[in-house]
């Protein structure tokens, strides 16, 4: 594999031959210097001919050239008309400027909610804020629900929090960014995605298989950054209120305000509060856990246009209790004892993060930026007479640096980056307390020939007092066979801690033994996780009955050098213990979007997982993970009125196929669990009455089929017994809920 990578290196330095007959150029905005990948749709024209074209989303045209021709006429709307003589067949680089005199003129379009790019080399979607609206979107964490790519499980019978997987593989395999610096990782894996509200989120970019090399060596199986509101584009004032009948509330508000001309800050604040014991399958253990978090971030923006600069600064304070557990426990009176089975989970955070961006006023092709982060993430937390603390502080920056080589056909990224991440974790009465840093650098080199063919190659180097001195190299490719087709091929290496209690406390709320098998490794005794992922897509897009549409293929395997088993299958034990043998993830995904017609959108896809590991009792599929998916979108909204009133439906189904158990064969036959489940249908809904661009109200449903898993605690009746189990679920077990809310907003 190093070999292939080393020959694809090669590619770096492509021989272009430029056609006489042809001339090429980039037109930028010169008020707009983040937009260094220019402006699309610009006019470009001989003088006194009818030869012209437009720039392409890269802003990038293409026109043809003969020896007479000797002046360029660039117009757009709102932009001056400039007329420029060349000389040569060097390409140009032009910058707009602003007609100040023209009336003002606004130009409603509408962009689809979930964007995937023709010209990335990357496989990446973004998923903007008004895919987001089509569910209750309360976290990150639920905002995939209509989104075929991600995956949503619960990890345990206690928590109710849901989890995301992508290409078969659990989120600690994901890099997770928040405006591109690392989020969510170490102490916050399980629950960190409980800590961004929906409301926060602008767009979500979702990228599939190896990530850039720009933002760490972690990513396995692809990257999710979430893109927060931005405190000069983001409303005045925002409020959301939610209620479900799980009888949970929350409240989401923004106050934005224009400090200066250059400064602006926001300030964000939700709650959520779930204060209802609900028992609806009366095994005597709450179905939700009480809940009470408040999270507040303020948001400072500074811009300067004119000077090339740009910073946000974040700083947050979050608070978040849960207690689970036996219907009547009470934790003044039963905690640390075995009148009744109960567990709280305390967590108190503060993270703060700088980005300073500084782009070159007449070259916007060339930037340098500084990201730097801290965290503190403490959890107190026990699970029935399990005891979990950990408290992680993390440091983290990142330098980097744009610009080209010759011309915007050849762009590199290069920078250093620097780690920090300190533990102190309390299990039960054993201290796993460790110190992490890294230092590394970085080269990421894109070449685009804007027309068929672009390529990305990164290849960076860190040292790490852990997990040693290593390469991370990633490539990624893209080829347009034929029109409205792209296919993309990737390869990348991803190496990473394995924070084993962090990344497994549902193990805690069990009657199982931990095993660790010590092999001398630096973390937990055991060795980092290694693996290479290979990834191949294909996009088509088309038009049927004067609808567009498309259709995406893909394929990904991740094999893994090394991986920290985690062995559920002796029913009285979890052990972790390092990878002897094979461990491959296959998945396998065709998804179609179509406009039915001008305001209806049907998204559908399926998906076909093959994981298989060599365990210590033999080679197993995947355990709790469904061998195939299909995910259906129906999505309806009526045109807007004069009052800008508007009804918005939207509904998804999922079927889950089957899955496959951990063995619970040794058990006692009333807590046995079957080898294989019977697959299972979900059906989600919400109608959105939008009154005027200022309120609007929802009302959903989650469940609609009511799936409920049977005997998701075994031993529910014998807590503190030895066959006391809430690891195992594979269904939801609350039910049907029914939720509505509304949303108001001030420009």
């Amino acid at each position: 594999m190093k070999k292939i990578f080393i020959n694809s290196i090669l590619l770096f330095v492509p021989l272009i031959i430029f056609s006489q007959n042809t001339f090429k150029g980039m037109i930028m905005d010169k008020n707009n210097p983040q937009n260094n990948l220019g402006v699309e749709g610009v006019s470009v024209h001989w003088l006194d001919t009818n030869v012209g074209t437009i720039t392409n989303d890269k802003g990038w045209f293409t026109i043809d050239y003969k020896s007479d021709y000797k002046k360029l006429v660039i117009s757009y709307l709102g932009y001056k008309i400039d007329t420029l003589t060349i000389t040569s067949l060097e390409p140009i680089h032009h910058f707009l400027t602003l007609e100040s005199e023209l009336e003002e003129i606004t130009i409603n379009s509408k962009r689809n909610a979930v964007q995937k790019s023709f010209l990335s080399t990357t496989n990446m979607f973004t998923v903007n804020a008004e895919e987001l609206l089509k569910a209750a979107c309360c976290n990150l964490a639920e905002s995939f629900e209509t989104n075929p790519s991600i995956d949503l499980s619960f990890s345990d019978a206690l928590t109710g929090t849901k989890q995301i997987q992508m290409l078969g593989l659990t989120s600690p395999y994901l890099l997770i960014t928040q405006e591109n610096i690392p989020s969510v990782r170490g102490a916050s894996q399980v629950f960190g995605l409980t800590f961004t509200p929906g409301t926060w989120v602008e767009s979500i970019q979702i990228t599939k298989g190896a990530g850039s090399v720009v933002n760490g060596y972690e990513s396995i199986s692809g990257q999710i950054n979430a893109e927060l509101v931005k405190p000069l584009t983001d409303n005045a004032f925002f409020l959301n209120a939610y209620g479900s009948q799980m009888g949970r509330f929350e409240l989401n508000t923004h106050f934005n305000q224009k400090v200066s001309d250059k400064w602006n800050t926001g300030l964000y604040i939700h709650g959520n509060y779930r204060g209802q014991k609900l028992d609806r399958n009366n095994d005597n253990f709450l179905d939700m856990p009480l809940a009470n978090q408040i999270n507040v971030m303020n948001r400072w923006q500074f811009t300067d246009a004119e000077k090339g600069w740009v910073s946000f600064i974040n700083v947050r304070f979050l608070n978040d209790e849960k207690q689970t557990g036996e219907i009547n426990f009470n934790p003044d009176i039963d905690k640390g004892t075995t009148n009744n089975w109960g567990s709280e989970i305390d967590t108190k955070r503060f993270d703060t993060s700088l980005k300073l961006g500084y782009v070159f006023p007449e070259l916007p092709f060339q930037s340098i930026g500084f990201q730097m982060a801290y965290s503190n993430h403490q959890q107190d937390s026990y699970f029935g007479l399990n005891v979990y603390d950990i408290q992680h502080q993390s440091m983290y920056s990142n330098l980097i640096f744009n610009s080209i080589i010759g011309d915007t056909r050849n762009k590199f990224k290069t920078g250093l980056s620097f780690t920090y991440d300190k533990y102190d974790e309390l299990v039960n009465t054993t201290n796993f307390d460790r110190k992490e840093n890294s230092f590394g650098g970085f080269f990421e080199y894109a070449f685009d020939n804007l027309d068929n063919f672009s390529i990305t190659a990164g290849l960076r180097l860190d040292t790490h007092n852990l997990l040693g001195t290593f390469l991370t190299p990633r490539l990624h490719l893209r080829f347009v066979p034929w029109d409205k087709g792209v296919l993309r091929a990737s390869v990348g290496r991803g190496k990473r801690s394995a924070n084993i209690f962090a990344e497994n406390q549902q193990l805690f709320a069990s009657s199982r033994q931990i095993n660790i098998d010590n092999v001398g490794g630096n973390i937990y005794g055991l060795n980092p996780e290694i693996a290479w992922n290979y990834g191949v897509s294909y996009l088509q897009k088309f038009n049927l009955v004067n609808s567009k549409g498309d259709i995406t293929l893909d394929f990904y395997q991740t094999k893994f050098d090394n991986q920290v088993i985690v062995d559920w299958e002796n029913p009285q034990a979890v052990s972790f213990y390092n990878l002897d043998g094979k461990s491959v993830a296959n998945s396998f995904q065709i998804e179609v979007n179509y406009a039915l017609s001008e305001r209806l959108n049907l998204r559908t896809a399926y998906k076909y997982f093959d994981i298989s590991t060599d365990y210590k009792s033999g080679n197993l599929q995947k355990p709790i993970q469904p061998r195939d998916r299909f995910f259906a979108n129906l999505s309806y909204e009526t045109d807007l009125t004069a009052t800008n009133a508007q009804w918005k439906f939207d509904v998804t189904f999922n079927n889950i196929g089957k899955q496959r158990l951990p063995n619970t064969s040794t058990k006692p036959v009333q807590y046995q669990l079957p080898e294989i489940t019977e697959p299972y249908q979900l059906l989600n809904t919400q109608i959105t009455k939008v009154f005027s661009k200022k309120f609007e109200v929802y009302l959903g449903a989650e469940n609609l089929t009511n799936v409920q898993q049977n005997n998701p605690v075994l031993a529910s009746d014998d807590p503190f017994g030895p066959n006391f189990d809430t690891t195992i679920v594979y269904a939801p077990i609350f039910g049907r809920s029914i939720y509505t809310g509304l949303r108001f907003k001030l420009n």
